[in-house]
């Protein structure tokens, strides 16, 4: 019994079918981030429960919602565009581009707010720079392309032009991508394969492959094939965000934090790195949701 960590005699106790056909090695993947579950061993042994700030608000911007035919996509998509306090259409100010992680849409960016709290979020009693937030819907292929659907193309092509005829990341004002999970692993993605465009990333959480294999183990979908993992793969092309400021945040269980730690090795020396307590779930995500957009506030606004 010297050998057990309170965790495996905690997972031993799960009674799933997975756990239990794993044995000893499955376990060791399981608490390495490897195979689904770790999340499940960490909430269990209280390493998911941090908290974050107490949240306050301004008065909410404009906001506003709809659809469009996406060529990129070819399907029709949902966006919503939020206003900071005091502004709405006509207002010309930088713009936060914001993707949802897996499974969910363009209503469910964050986790402790909505999308039109955002922008009204005060930090320490004080309002955030002025920026806009737009997301749109991307399905479930982690925004690089896939045959038949490009979520990165119908961000870049279609998205961002649209909110620049709004006034919205229209030069002399700057554009930033944001996300959690999936959608931290796309606005990292963004702004290695657009760094003229963006000019600052946030990612909490970011579901960071260390391999295609890996990948495909867990999400089939994630990449159509080895050489689009090798042409997609954020760790790979890292040096495109050199002189961009760059923020990310992971938890110490999150499943992906092997991937982001190999991330981090190979990011521009004056990246913002992250590595603290916590899962990947909701409160972590809820709590560097206000640094996270006090970053890019300061680099944008």
């Amino acid at each position: 019994m010297s050998g057990l960590t309170r965790r495996r005699l905690l997972a031993a106790g799960l009674g799933t079918a997975g756990v239990a056909a794993a044995g000893a090695a499955g376990l060791e993947l399981i608490e390495h981030g490897v195979l689904p579950g770790k999340t499940d061993l960490a909430q269990l042994d209280g390493a998911c429960s941090v908290a974050g700030p107490p949240l306050a608000f301004g008065r909410l911007g404009r906001s506003m919602s709809g659809r469009f035919y996406s060529r990129a996509r070819r399907r029709d998509v949902g966006y919503t565009i939020a206003y900071p306090p005091g502004h709405g259409p006509g207002s010309r100010l930088p713009l936060v581009v914001m993707l949802h992680g897996s499974g969910r849409n363009h209503n469910e960016v964050l986790s402790g707010m909505t999308l039109a709290q955002a922008p009204a979020l005060r930090i320490n009693g004080r309002p955030l720079g002025p920026m806009a937030m737009v997301a749109a819907d991307g399905g479930p292929g982690y925004w690089n392309p896939h045959p038949g659907d490009d979520p990165m193309g119908m961000v870049i092509d279609e998205l961002i032009p649209f909110c620049q005829r709004l006034g919205l990341g229209r030069p002399p004002h700057r554009i930033g991508t944001m996300g959690i999970s999936m959608g931290g692993y796309g606005a990292i993605l963004l702004a290695e394969k657009f760094p003229r465009l963006i000019s600052a990333v946030a990612a909490i959480g970011p579901a960071v492959w260390t391999s295609y294999q890996q990948a495909q183990a867990v999400n089939r979908q994630a990449y159509a094939s080895a050489a689009d993992f090798a042409a997609n793969d954020v760790v790979t092309h890292a040096a495109a965000l050199a002189g961009k400021p760059v923020r990310v945040a992971s938890g110490l269980d999150d499943p992906f934090q092997p991937g982001v730690a190999v991330l981090a090795r190979v990011l521009p020396s004056t990246a913002t790195v992250i590595i603290s307590a916590g899962c990947h779930t909701g409160p972590f995500f809820a709590q560097q949701e206000p640094p996270s957009l006090a970053f890019l506030a300061r680099y944008l606004s």
